[in-house]
């Protein structure tokens, strides 16, 4: 299983990006996949995950502003942000797990995959 993340960059305040996870070696739709970032001097937490079922959930400071999408004929799952803020300034990680749910607090130890991270920079 290898997971490969795009799409980070610096924006502005108020600005978009979207950020890319391409999967290889498993189908998404089986799997549950989410988005995790870090922060300097922080741990990692989630952000947006979504099952094989479906349900998606998020975390309270991206609700309204963040989307988590996957499409499973790329085999590809997308974090469209809006609103961006400095505060969510981090390093994005794509994450898989055979699970059949993918928490966002309490389960980053037992995420079986991880991608190398995408590096996002939000200025004020």
């Amino acid at each position: 299983v290898q997971l490969v993340e795009s799409g980070g960059g610096s924006v502005q305040s108020g600005g978009s990006l979207r950020v890319s996870c391409v999967a290889s070696g498993y189908t998404t739709s089986t799997y549950c996949m989410g988005w995790f970032r870090e922060a300097p001097g922080k741990e990692r937490e989630g952000v947006a995950s979504i099952d094989s079922d479906g349900t998606s959930r998020y975390a309270d400071s991206v609700k309204g502003r963040f989307t988590i999408s996957q499409d499973n004929t790329k085999n590809t799952l997308y974090l469209s942000m809006n609103s961006l803020k400095p505060e969510d300034t981090a390093k994005y990680y794509c994450a898989a797990s055979e699970s059949f749910t993918l928490p966002l607090t309490g389960f980053v130890p037992y995420i079986e995959w991880w991608g190398q991270g995408t590096q996002v920079n939000v200025s004020s």
